[in-house]
C-alpha cells in the first residue's frame, strides 16, 4: 500500500485544525467553560498519547533525568497557558483576529533565539518580525469597536497574543529537549503535565466539570481527536517529505479557513484595517518562519 500524498495530507491537515475555533466557540456556546475545554481537549490527547509513548519510547522513558523532567513539566505549564488564554479569547474577540494572532509564534520565536539563544537572524527573518509589529498592532487595535458592546476585542487580542508568547516558549524548551527523547514521548509528557495542571486548575477555581450538555462533550472530543491529534500527525507527517518552510507557508492557512467559517457559521465581518493587519501578519510570520534557522521547531507545534 502506497503512502499518502504529503501534499493531501497537508491540505487536510490545514482543513482539520482550521475547525479548532469553530468547535470551541460551539462549546461555548453549550455553556463551557475556556478552563473545561482546555484541560479536555488535553486531557483526551493525552490518554491517546501515553500508552503509544509507553509503547514506542520505554527506552527513553528509563533514562530520563531529573532535569528532563522539569522541562517536560515547563513545557506543560508553558502549555496550559497557551491552551486556555487562546481559548478564553475566543470568547471575547473574532475567530479571525484570535486565531492570525495566536499563530505569530514564529515571530516570538525568532526574536527569543536572536535575544536569548544569540541567533544571528537571517534577513527574512528580521523582515518578517518588522512586518508582523505592524501586523499586529494594527490588528490588535483594528477590532476594538468591531463587535458588539458587550465583547471586549482588545482583551481576548491581549489573551491570543499571551497564547502566541506561550506556544513559543513551548517550542523553545521543544528544541532544548530535541535529542533527548522522541518526540512522541516529548509530547505526550507535555500534553499530560499540561492536562493535569489545567485539572488543578479546574479544582482551585470550582470551575464545573459535570453537567454539560451531550453535544457539548462531543465538540470537545473533536476538538482533541481532530485538531489536537489528527492535524498535528498530518503537519508531522507533511514536514517529513516536504520543506519545513512550505508547510509553515500552509498551516498560514488555519486562520483563513478559521475566518471564513466564522463568516459562514456566525456572520462575523472584518474591515479593511484588520484585512490589511491580517494581510502584513500573514506575510510577517511566512518570512519569520522562513528564516527560522531550525525547522526542527516546526514539527513540536502545539497545533491549534
Amino acid at each position: 500500500m502506497h503512502p499518502p500524498p504529503p501534499l493531501l495530507v497537508l491540505g487536510v491537515g490545514v482543513v482539520i485544525v482550521s475547525t479548532a475555533s469553530i468547535l470551541i466557540r460551539l462549546a461555548q456556546g453549550e455553556g463551557v467553560d475556556s478552563l473545561t475545554i482546555a484541560a479536555v481537549r488535553l486531557a483526551v490527547a493525552a490518554a491517546v498519547l501515553l500508552p503509544l509513548a509507553l509503547r514506542n519510547a520505554r527506552e527513553d522513558l528509563v533514562r530520563l533525568r531529573t532535569r528532563d523532567l522539569l522541562l517536560a513539566l515547563l513545557s506543560g505549564i508553558l502549555l496550559a497557558v497557551h491552551f486556555w488564554s487562546w481559548i478564553e479569547s475566543l470568547q471575547h474577540t473574532s475567530v479571525a483576529s484570535s486565531t492570525i494572532l495566536v499563530t505569530t509564534n514564529p515571530l516570538w520565536v525568532a526574536l527569543a533565539a536572536a535575544l536569548l539563544l544569540g541567533e544571528k537572524p537571517r534577513a527574512a527573518a528580521v523582515a518578517g518580525i518588522a512586518l508582523s509589529l505592524l501586523g499586529t498592532l494594527i490588528t490588535f487595535f483594528a477590532d476594538a469597536h468591531a463587535l458588539s458592546s458587550g465583547e471586549r476585542p482588545v482583551l481576548g487580542n491581549s489573551l491570543a497574543l499571551l497564547g502566541a508568547i506561550a506556544a513559543s516558549g513551548y517550542l523553545l524548551v521543544g528544541r532544548a529537549m530535541r535529542g533527548r527523547m522522541r518526540l512522541i514521548l516529548y509530547i505526550a509528557l507535555a500534553y499530560g503535565s499540561a492536562a493535569v495542571l489545567l485539572g488543578v486548575a479546574l479544582v482551585l477555581t470550582r470551575t464545573p466539570l459535570a453537567g454539560h450538555s451531550v453535544l457539548a462533550w462531543v465538540l470537545m472530543a473533536a476538538l482533541a481527536l481532530g485538531p489536537q491529534l489528527l492535524g498535528h500527525t498530518a503537519f508531522n507527517y507533511a514536514l517529513r517529505h516536504l520543506s519545513a518552510t512550505f508547510v509553515a507557508l500552509a498551516i498560514l492557512g488555519e486562520p483563513i479557513g478559521a475566518a471564513l467559517l466564522a463568516w459562514l457559521l456566525f456572520d462575523e465581518h472584518f474591515g479593511t484595517a484588520q484585512s490589511m493587519g491580517f494581510a502584513l501578519l500573514l506575510c510577517g510570520i511566512f518570512l519569520a518562519a522562513r528564516g527560522e534557522r531550525n525547522s526542527a521547531v516546526d514539527s513540536r507545534s502545539p497545533g491549534r
